[in-house]
Order: structure tokens, then C-alpha cells, then sequence
């Protein structure tokens, strides 16, 4: 398969020679029309049923697509606005959240999270540290755990004085009329008073959603899926968000567009931290690194066995891929966590292409 792969990507830097001496709109389109020529193949091989995908261009979508089936037994297509539980890179909109905080100065970025959480696992680690997966444990000083990042819910709902999916849900999805964003996979079960938060109107909205959600699915190593069971149904700091590409495509047009919080903070967020004068691969809520004198900046989403997504940005070209899909396979084969963003077949053919 890798081979397979490889020998798919090379062949990438000749079309893309050939596309570079077309000018204008005509040129755009034939780079289109090759990315979504390789993706199908790369989906198919990867042993994705489902894939929803969507570029952004200057706050625009300029090409999207739903490749494969959401649902495999029911013969229902992918489509952009197919719900996906997104899991990561429900950190990206906490790290917003928290960021509008810190500008307001209703917090200190770095103050310990014991303040409000005590009898957390380490109660001095600060806001910046965990914003930006700082672990004073590794020689590296960086380790990617979600599940420390979770917190991070916890004193964003302090600063707002509402529950985290309400905040979530009334700064950010509302506010850029993410249609088919969900709070949580348990807003059906949540207690009344967290489901009082929210009127009649928006929580059909919220069930209607779930129920055109992609299924979930295992793959085997001969390609082959079956369906699997939804992650955990919570809501925190890192896990939880349910949305289609084109919600994700919303919220990356809002934040390029200073919506959320200032230019500087945002140069802040897509700067990498550092440990002992060296760069980590993280910012503030989002991975950075440097590609062909380019700054990338991305994240990725991660349920084994059920969901993968992926968020790729090219700060400086205003250029913007989002990927969703029902499997794992976005994510698992490429170790995403460890920073390196071109270990990704998906991403790499996208950059191939479009730098």
C-alpha cells in the first residue's frame, strides 16, 4: 500500500508542473480536479467509506466534495454537510474560547489549573502550558495528551459563567451559524437543567444532525469495514464537538477574519511554544511547523476504529483544507501527534499541490 501511495504522490509534482503553466481561474480549477482525481484512490486505499472534504480560499469555499458513503448499509453518500464527530479538533475552538478570555484579562494565561481544578493529576501546570501540550516530563518538553488539554474546559466556563457546550455553543457555532454543529453526542441525554439551556427549536436542530451523522467503521487490513460504536459521548476541553466540513469551513473563514479574537493573539496561537529555547511542535491550541519556507498550521482528530479528521492551514496563502472521515484512517497510520503533519499522505498530497 505504501508503495502504491508513494508512486500516486510522485506522480503529483509532474501534474502540478503542468498545472503551473496555466494562468487564472482555469488553473484553479485543473488543481481542483487533480487533488479530487488522487484523494478518491488515496480514500479507497486508506480504508475511508466515508470522506467529506472542503478548501477555503480567502474566507470562501472554493471546492468541496463528499466522497464515498457515510453510511455503507444504507447506501447514504458522504456529503459536505455530513456530521462528523470531529474529536481533536474540538481543541482549536476551545483554545479560541480560552484565547477571547486571556484578551478580555478575566484570566491569566499563566496561571495553574489548580485554581480550579485542585485534585487535578498536575495542579501547577498553567493555562500556557497546557494550551500548548508543554510536559515538563519529556526532554522535548513536549507530549501531545489530550486528556491533560481536556481540562482546559473547565476554566473556560469559569470566565463565561455558563456551562462549556452552552459558551461553545453560543460563541462560536451560533455566532458563525455553524448549522450541523452539535455540542456533544449526549446532548439528547444531558440533565434538564443543562437541556433547558437551549429551546425546543435548537435542539431539533441538534437531534436532526445526529441523525444524518456518519457511522462509524473498522477496517481491516484487507480494506474491508465494519461498523464499530460511537466514541465516548461526552463534551470537554479536547473531545465532543459533532460537525460537517463546511461548519469547520465556517469557523476557519471567522477566525482568519479576527471574528474571535485579535491578530496578535492569533499570531501568538500559530507560533510555536518553546522549552529551553527550543520550538515545540505546538502553539496554542493548534500544531505549527515550517514546510517549504511555509508555515503550516494544522490539527488533527483522532477515534480509533471510528472517526478521523484533519485541519490544514497555509496562513500566508489564506488557503484552508478540512477533512472528515467515518474511519480512522486520517489519522492512526500517520502519527500525527508527534507534529510532523507531511507524515500524512492526505496532507502531503495537498501541499504538493497547491505550493
Amino acid at each position: 500500500m505504501t508503495i502504491t501511495f508513494r508512486s500516486k504522490v510522485a506522480l503529483l509534482a509532474l501534474a502540478a508542473a503542468v498545472v503551473t503553466l496555466q494562468t487564472g481561474a482555469h488553473a484553479q480549477s485543473l488543481v481542483y480536479s487533480l487533488f479530487e482525481r488522487y484523494l478518491e484512490p488515496l480514500r479507497v486505499q486508506a480504508g475511508i467509506p466515508g470522506l467529506s472534504a472542503v478548501i477555503v480560499q480567502d474566507g470562501h469555499v472554493v471546492w468541496e466534495r463528499g466522497l464515498g458513503l457515510r453510511d455503507v448499509e444504507g447506501l447514504h453518500p458522504a456529503l459536505p454537510d455530513t456530521p462528523y464527530p470531529v474529536a481533536d479538533l474540538t481543541q482549536t475552538l476551545t483554545a479560541t474560547l480560552l484565547l477571547q478570555c486571556i484578551e478580555r484579562g478575566e484570566i491569566l494565561v499563566d496561571t495553574p489549573i489548580g485554581n480550579w481544578l485542585p485534585r487535578a493529576d498536575d495542579p501547577g501546570a498553567t493555562l500556557r502550558q497546557l494550551l500548548s501540550h508543554r510536559s515538563a516530563a519529556t526532554v522535548a518538553g513536549f507530549r501531545y495528551q489530550p486528556s491533560r488539554y481536556a481540562l482546559l474546559a473547565t476554566p473556560v466556563q469559569a470566565c463565561g459563567e455558563l456551562p462549556f457546550r452552552k459558551l461553545l455553543a453560543q460563541e462560536i457555532l451560533d455566532r458563525t451559524d455553524m448549522a450541523d454543529a452539535v455540542p456533544g453526542l449526549d446532548i439528547a441525554s444531558t440533565p434538564p437543567e443543562l437541556r433547558s439551556l437551549f429551546d425546543d427549536t435548537v435542539l431539533a436542530r441538534y437531534a436532526g444532525a445526529l441523525q444524518r451523522m456518519a457511522t462509524p467503521y473498522r477496517v481491516d487490513r484487507r480494506g474491508r469495514s465494519s461498523r464499530s460504536d460511537l466514541p465516548p459521548p461526552g463534551l470537554d476541553g479536547s473531545h465532543g464537538l459533532v460537525a460537517s466540513a463546511r461548519d469547520l469551513a465556517k469557523f476557519d473563514a471567522s477566525l482568519d477574519a479576527y471574528h474571535f479574537v485579535r491578530p496578535e493573539t492569533l499570531r501568538a496561537a500559530w507560533t510555536n511554544a518553546t522549552h529551553n529555547g527550543a520550538a515545540t511542535p505546538f502553539g496554542y491550541g493548534w500544531f505549527v511547523q515550517e514546510y517549504q519556507g511555509e508555515k503550516l498550521v494544522w490539527h488533527f482528530g483522532s477515534s480509533p476504529d471510528a472517526f478521523s479528521a484533519l485541519i490544514l492551514k497555509i496562513p500566508a496563502r489564506r488557503l484552508t483544507l478540512i477533512l472528515l472521515a467515518n474511519s480512522d484512517g486520517l489519522s492512526e497510520p500517520f502519527a500525527l501527534g508527534d507534529g510532523d503533519v507531511t507524515s500524512s499522505l492526505f496532507a502531503r498530497t495537498f501541499l504538493r499541490l497547491f505550493l
